[in-house]
């Protein structure tokens, strides 16, 4: 254990907020872009699914850990002194609230507004003749086929239900030729059929007509038991544990451990059941029972289960004035002509701030890097990239073309596990080196790296950033990279892959700070820099930008530096457990959220520094996981002009946004910032100097 983490304990339970609640506080922030009728319409619908996704993944792994830990009969609080039986009933009463929110303002605002715009969801009561014709023929064609109906008695015991699946409880009543009473029976919706369905404009009478998959399954259930009486359908849908357990003390082959564990994700232990309003209470009990579940885990639906379904219809319809305007990334001026990547970076330092500007030049650097026969070796962590990513196919002609191709593959991202256990096999079948990191420790650093024959010796080229090398969350998340090939960066880059692809100890970086070993201190000692300067009477200042604020050493040491008269402006997007404003502890400290179009993702630490400005870019939050169980890197911006540029575009843009910026107070609660004055979005006056809008 950490020195650090063996004393956590002796942190004030009151000056943390609870991470479960303040992840639904963030969900609340979502929502509050679904309601915002500012934006378009099919936005805010996208924005209503994200919350459910959200919710999902919430209830899979966090609320799936608290029960864990409540299986287990532990009273042990967190850093916000909340035992787990607490933060489970919270939760419960936070999240029916947020849920009895999201639908309302579904039935009553988005989907009527949606119809008004010509993009019906038909329900069973308004389908006319020619429609009911049109759905029972799809029926028959196209569902019927791929069901199977499973009737509940002592021969078909109660079926293994997949995580998140769309279902139905029957209730049947008669007798079957085999002198089978009915009860019950289940109807589980195959995962290969779409859960919209879009109607032809012949029988609709409009451009984007659609009807659900469980309003046809609802309307056709009697076709799959024949002679028997249908008393009822009820969609229902269990959401699993979806953490993978692979124990380090018998683990031989990682690969073939996760193999193995991956196809019982699916069949995790309950940890929430979903159903519809009208679900009789009989039934619901029933279910619960099934599946190990308490009244406390049962959410009722005030409309269809999992609105997730709806995620794919702003992208079946072409109405561009209900979306976001169309944009075109820009490119940094060095780049803007016919170029050769290596000779501009061996010009200067290149800064990518995306979705805003392109990352096109990342991809012209692996795919110049493959063709270049100077280029001997590439070294690449790839955490989440996608199957058909076009990083994949330079990477595979590289590796055919004979180069030296090293790639860290990280096995455990949570839920890209079988696409990066796809990648694996692709590489390696060409002859690449493929490793898995450290076991223990999730790599999670961004970084490639490729040498390249010059002619005085090999020169390194380096790019590092903060997302993920992955074409299209690069036109959704904001993100910097950094292309560069000073040697001292590139020998950093270089050690750190040494360790990743070997074993030995871990030798001193020159300018990167590395977890598991010099992160924490190095932000811990940046921020105790910034303490002292302001105990000396000199000006002192720390901004931070990330996803997440968690790890109680470095909270405390930002009160500390507080008391001391730092000003301290934090941009946390997620879960912050850090309570500003509190009189005598954060009264220097404010925290603020941002929600917009894109997905906030860089995270950037700015220290005053005696004047020194110290910035740093990196793929860590700060929280426990990322100092003490990840492999991460933190890198500096050296070059005078783009360290001007990170602060200009990355924080100090956010620091002025008066209409998508949230401020939190101390008890956890947040505030937008709505102003009367001239309107601010970071996010638009970034995306209008960097880019274009189409």
């Amino acid at each position: 254990m950490n020195a650090t983490q063996a004393h956590l304990n002796f942190f004030p339970s009151e000056h943390f907020i609870n991470r479960e609640l303040a992840l639904l506080a963030f969900n609340r922030r979502v929502l509050a872009q679904a309601a915002d009728r500012q934006a378009p319409l099919l936005e805010r619908l996208r924005f209503l699914c994200i919350v459910s996704s959200n919710l999902d993944e919430f209830f899979e792994v966090r609320v799936a850990g608290v029960k864990e830990q409540i299986k287990l009969n532990s009273t042990i609080p967190g850093p916000d002194g909340l035992p787990p039986q607490e933060v489970f009933r919270r939760i419960g009463l936070q999240t029916h609230a947020l849920i009895a929110e999201q639908y309302a303002l579904l039935n009553d605002e988005i989907l009527p507004k949606l119809r008004n715009e010509g993009i019906v969801f038909y329900r069973r009561r308004e389908w006319g003749n020619g429609m009911r014709a049109w759905i029972k023929d799809y029926f028959l064609r196209e569902v019927m086929p791929v069901l199977t109906p499973i009737g509940l008695d002592p021969a078909h015991p109660f079926p293994r239900v997949l995580n998140k699946s769309l279902n139905f409880a029957v209730e049947l009543e008669g007798k079957d030729d085999y002198g089978r009473t009915g009860g019950a029976a289940i109807v589980q919706a195959p995962r290969a059929l779409p859960r919209v369905i879009r109607l032809p404009r012949a029988l609709c009478g409009v451009d984007h007509g659609f009807i659900f998959l469980s309003s046809i399954l609802h309307e056709h259930v009697a076709e799959l038991f024949p002679g028997m009486n249908v008393l009822g359908s009820h969609q229902f849908r269990v959401t699993r544990n979806s953490d993978l357990f692979v124990d380090e003390e018998e683990i031989k082959n990682l690969r073939t451990a996760l193999q193995g564990e991956l196809p019982q994700r699916h069949f995790g232990d309950a940890v929430r059941l979903e159903i519809t309003q009208d679900c009789p209470e009989v039934l619901a009990d029933f279910l619960l029972a099934q599946f190990g579940l308490g009244d406390g885990d049962l959410y009722r639906m005030p409309g269809i289960v999992n609105l997730v379904r709806l995620m794919s219809v702003p992208d079946q319809v072409d109405l561009p004035h209900l979306k976001y305007p169309a944009f075109t990334p820009g490119l940094p001026k060095v780049l803007t002509k016919r170029y050769d990547i290596f000779a501009s970076i061996r010009k200067q330092d290149i800064l990518l701030h995306h979705p805003f500007q392109s990352f096109a030049p990342v991809v012209q650097m692996l795919q110049q890097a493959a063709d270049d026969p100077q280029v001997v070796a590439i070294k690449m962590t790839l955490y989440r990239t996608g199957i058909d990513s076009v990083l994949m196919e330079h990477l595979l002609r590289a590796a055919r073309q004979g180069k030296e191709v090293s790639v860290v593959v990280e096995l455990m991202a949570r839920f890209d596990e079988e696409a990066n256990l796809d990648i694996a096999n692709r590489l390696e079948e060409v002859g690449a080196h493929v490793v898995y990191g450290v076991f223990g420790y999730k790599t999670h650093a961004k970084m490639l790296l490729v040498l390249r024959r010059e002619e005085h010796g090999f020169r390194r080229y380096v790019h590092l950033g903060t997302g993920n090398y992955h074409p299209r969350t690069t036109r959704l998340y904001t993100d910097f990279g950094l292309m560069t090939c000073q040697p001292e960066i590139g020998e950093d880059v270089n050690e750190v892959f040494k360790q990743l692809t070997g074993m030995g100890k871990a030798l001193p970086l020159t300018h990167l700070w590395q977890s598991p070993f010099t992160l924490h201190a190095n932000i811990l000692q940046a921020i105790q820099r910034e303490t002292a300067l302001a105990q000396a009477g000199k000006a002192a200042k720390i901004i931070a930008k990330m996803n997440s604020l968690q790890e109680p050493a470095v909270i405390e040491a930002l009160y500390a530096a507080s008391r001391a008269g730092v000003k301290v402006d934090l941009i946390v997007r997620g879960a912050c457990a850090l309570r500003p404003g509190v009189k005598g502890l954060s009264e220097n400290i404010r925290v603020r959220s941002l929600i917009g179009r894109f997905l906030e993702h860089h995270r950037i630490f700015y220290f005053l520094a005696d004047g020194a400005d110290l910035l740093y870019l990196s793929s860590a939050d700060w929280m426990d996981r990322n100092f003490f169980r990840r492999i991460e890197t933190a890198f500096p911006i050296l070059d005078p002009k783009l360290k001007r540029r990170v602060l200009k575009e990355g924080l100090r843009a956010y620091l002025v946004d008066n209409c998508q910026s949230w401020e939190m107070d101390a008890n956890g609660d947040y505030r937008l910032q709505a102003s009367k004055r001239k309107r601010v979005s970071a996010q638009e006056l970034l995306l209008a100097e960097l880019g274009s809008i189409a």
